[in-house]
């Protein structure tokens, strides 16, 4: 292993937080039961927050960056690990309270690992990240609700050309489903219609503040965007249908009504990608490698150097990143 390696920090600086390049050797890693030699990690709009400094993500500094990482297990303290393993982590507090990915070794608890399934390499692993992994959390939610059908109402996916929203059409629309994509961004349909997707909304029709009760469209969704978007999503939803939300990229806020709840029996399911028990986490990923057109990653995702992450931090907050970015932490 090398004696030392390059890290993306987030470190307090005069109150604030900053993102700064520094060489740790393992000494410096926090002292849990496994150690990863990390391959990829990737950029989620968290990190891109973070990273720019536009949103305290870190609550206690400093740490490495980085909510993901897959790798390869070099050495475990655990029974359940063995050196040769190959791993995947998403969220568990990553560069939030726990040192994250973007370095070339990390140690880790051994309840963060998921088995990355044969289907996927490491590189293909952080095409998914944490993004497609939430995809598919959204996606086994829904299907457990029991109210939709391949080939019934229309699927919609809110945020359609970002992370989420690429991976959950390729994922329902392989599954049968017929998949709508919203998305302000015409020239991303014909890569959304790559992915699966066989109708488009502009995405404006749905920021717009609506009736508490629309005309019944959709048989189920997937929503990234919440505030005014998923209330509008939640009033189109057929009776007994049901939204999956697992962002806020649109708000925190909800300004929405009961009326779509009680009177058509729509459900709101929230996805926690973050603190997911390990029994979704697994199921998740083989969704996943039962289902994710491995040919779609390479519409979907794009390798790019740690040392270029500033920059492309400031472009995924603002909103010019399509698709999902790998991560490659030794270059």
């Amino acid at each position: 292993m090398a004696d030392s390696f390059r890290a993306l920090m987030i470190v307090e600086d005069a109150g604030k937080p900053r993102a700064v390049f520094r060489e740790l050797t393992l000494a410096d890693l926090p002292d849990h039961e496994v150690t990863v030699e990390i391959a990829f990690s990737t950029l989620n709009y968290k990190d891109g927050l973070a990273i720019s400094g536009r949103g305290r993500i870190a609550r206690r500094m400093p740490l490495v960056a980085g909510i993901d990482l897959a790798g390869t297990v070099v050495d475990s303290r655990s029974p359940d690990w063995t050196p040769g393993d190959r791993v995947v982590v998403n969220g568990w507090g990553l560069s939030e309270t726990e040192w994250g990915g973007y370095a070339r070794f990390q140690r880790v608890k051994p309840q963060w690992l998921v088995r990355l399934p044969e289907a996927f390499s490491l590189e293909q692993a952080m095409a998914i990240g944490t993004a497609g992994y939430t995809a598919a959390l959204c996606v086994d939610a829904l299907e457990d609700w029991g109210r939709m059908e391949p080939g019934g109402s229309e699927v919609l996916v809110t945020g359609a050309a970002g992370g989420v929203g690429s991976t959950a059409i390729s994922l329902l629309s392989s599954k049968g489903y017929t998949v709508t994509a919203a998305t302000g961004r015409p020239q991303a349909h014909d890569y959304l219609a790559g992915l699966g997707a066989s109708g488009f909304v502009d995405r404006a029709s749905l920021s717009q503040k609506g009736g508490i009760l629309q005309k019944e469209r959709w048989g189920g969704a997937v929503d990234s965007v919440g505030s005014t978007t998923l209330a509008n999503v939640l009033a189109q939803t057929v009776y007994g249908g049901a939204v999956a939300a697992c962002g806020l990229a649109g708000g925190m806020d909800l300004p929405a009504s009961v009326a779509p709840h009680i009177l058509r029996g729509v459900a709101l399911l929230g996805i926690d990608s973050v603190m997911a028990p390990g029994s979704k986490r697994e199921r998740a990923w083989a969704t996943l490698a039962g289902h994710l057109d491995t040919r779609h990653l390479d519409a979907i995702a794009r390798v790019e150097p740690m040392s270029e992450l500033p920059r492309l931090a400031e472009e995924i907050v603002a909103g010019r990143i399509r698709g999902r970015v790998v991560i490659d932490v030794g270059a």
